[in-house]
């Protein structure tokens, strides 16, 4: 199985559970329609990695995430989180009204940095990423339709959370495609101070 790390250790993550379309400036980006409820869907345990690959699949964007994990049944631990996205099949996919899982769920689809424990303020997280040193994606809990404890609390009445299971909370805007040999740079932040600092170089 595939493992993540969590202040330290390596831990095993049965699944990740994501929200669709959770910051406005994003679902205006794509040019979709707000969803008007939560919209979930879960990536297994096979798209967990620790590196970031260019997917051979076609058109891939990366989707940066405040990530949390899970513990004795509450959000425990925070991390950067990458949801790759084949964005031509998802398009073709949805077009016809059907599941997204190659689209999300394929191997290495669910990108992660380390995660530390936190018991702080959820409402003053936020998160950056950089690719070549441009800034592409800032956003915060205060910019999300649904808050973190919100998702939680609606995901699992139909999912059982088992320890060290992840929780994405949905990307805000500048998703865009990305290249071998991109320099990213994710963060976590807590009232503005970094709390978690990841690189990667695509494969």
């Amino acid at each position: 199985m595939n493992h993540v790390i969590f202040d330290g250790v390596e831990v095993y993550p049965l699944k990740v559970v994501c929200i669709a379309r959770n910051y406005v400036e994003h679902i205006e980006e794509l040019n979709n329609e707000p969803p008007g409820e939560i919209a979930l869907f879960i990536k297994p345990n096979s798209a967990i990695s620790e590196d970031l690959k260019l997917p051979v699949f076609g058109l891939c964007h990366y989707e940066g995430e405040i990530t949390f994990i899970i513990k004795n049944n509450r959000l425990s631990g925070v991390g950067f989180g990458l949801d790759l996205t084949l964005r031509e099949i998802q398009g073709n996919l949805k077009s016809k009204g059907l599941p997204w899982e190659k689209a999300k769920a394929f191997d290495g689809a669910a990108v992660f940095s380390e995660f530390i424990g936190f018991d702080g303020n959820i409402g003053d997280l936020g998160i950056e990423l950089y690719i070549n040193g441009e800034l592409k994606q800032k956003g915060d809990v205060s910019l999300m339709i649904h808050k973190p404890l919100e998702i939680f609390e609606e995901a699992r009445k139909y999912f059982s959370f088992y320890d060290y299971d992840l929780l994405m909370t949905g990307t805000p805007k500048g998703v865009g495609e990305f290249s071998v040999g991109d320099e990213f740079i994710g963060r976590i932040l807590y009232k503005g101070v970094v709390l978690v600092d990841k690189k990667w170089v695509v494969k």
